[in-house]
């Protein structure tokens, strides 16, 4: 079996994060509902993975996982393959949890459902704060980093951190926080750079974990999405030169650029491409090409919170600022994640 070795990037706090992880976010189906039956595929998917080297592992409350990616982390710990201090695991706060003690509460659940001692990161998922119902509390997101600061200080995690924040979210926490965070998990891809979030994260020694890295270099659906696509012929050029895949140059080149990758996929042949990254460097002049693709653009863009407070993003002139179907409604706002 092909073995892959992933370095780490140190966190201002001592700790170590592997600079590329496995998500285990399955996504949705046509009916825009969770594909909770793919389970069984994530669990041959991360058991792979750790067999091959993987040792960083995304997730969420809201991506109903939790219980199995700590059922595959015991069972190769039982096995030997891996000692618990192997392996990094995040997951997230949802917006049904952000007053301080709901957010805590939502820490210690998570960690029953992952069956572990401790969680390596947590973060707040999104600044915006939702009921079941949809509708918008308003609450502070300091209050809801205050339950992660209380936390990592009884134990539950070693690292907390944010997610989606932008900057001037970033410099509010950071003047009231406790305890600086970590971590910014945001998108980032070549058509999506955000050089000057990523510039403060680093001069604040906040790591940037990018999630949907790919954005929409491999979606049919974004077929209005600027270029390019992954068959684009500068990528694969590009690609070639260094005999690798365009998703393994667009990784690569993230990486050398300080930010962590989580891709998901259930492919084994994908599973150890995309982490098979770490033996060759991207010429700068290569590099340079890669960033005029920079454009801005945003493929994950939760448009029906625009109105809320603390929407982190541009605002779009869009239909769906009037009614939003249900289905939509239904899981963006989380409503029965019962899976306690």
């Amino acid at each position: 079996m092909d073995k892959v070795t992933i370095p780490n990037f140190h966190l201002y706090n001592g700790n170590e994060i592997p600079a590329l992880g496995f998500g285990t976010w399955l996504g949705l189906d046509e009916r825009l509902e969770f594909k909770v039956w793919d389970a069984p595929k994530l669990i041959d998917a991360m058991m792979y993975a750790i067999d091959i080297g993987y040792r960083h592992f995304d997730t969420a409350h809201l991506y109903r996982m939790e219980p199995e990616v700590g059922f595959v982390i015991n069972k190769k710990i039982r096995e030997g393959v891996v000692q618990r201090d192997d392996i990094f695991v995040t997951t997230k706060v949802w917006q049904h949890n952000h007053r301080t003690d709901d957010a805590y509460a939502s820490v210690k659940a998570s960690l029953g459902r992952l069956g572990l001692d401790y969680i390596d990161l947590v973060l707040i998922h999104w600044p915006i704060s939702i009921d079941t119902s949809g509708m918008d509390e308003r609450i502070d997101y300091l209050e809801t980093y205050r339950g992660l600061e209380n936390a990592l200080k009884n134990g539950l995690v070693k690292s907390i951190g944010v997610s989606n924040f932008n900057l001037r979210q970033l410099e509010r926490l950071l003047a009231h926080c406790e305890i600086k965070p970590a971590v910014n998990q945001i998108q980032v891809t070549i058509n999506l750079l955000e050089k000057e979030l990523v510039s403060f994260c680093k001069s604040q020694d906040i790591q940037v974990v990018s999630y949907s890295s790919f954005g929409s270099l491999t979606r049919s659906y974004a077929i209005d999405a600027p270029p390019p696509k992954s068959d684009d012929p500068c990528l694969d050029e590009l690609a070639r030169k260094y005999n690798k895949t365009v998703t393994q140059l667009v990784l690569r080149f993230l990486y050398q650029r300080g930010i962590v990758t989580i891709p998901k996929s259930l492919t084994p042949n994908r599973i150890l491409e995309n982490a098979s990254i770490f033996d060759f460097d991207i010429e700068s002049s290569d590099v340079a090409i890669l960033e005029k693709f920079d454009c801005g653009y945003r493929s994950d863009v939760p448009i029906f919170w625009q109105k809320y407070a603390n929407y982190p993003f541009e605002k779009q002139e869009t239909e769906f600022l009037g009614d939003v179907p249900e289905s939509l409604l239904v899981w963006k706002n989380g409503a029965n994640l019962d899976v306690d």
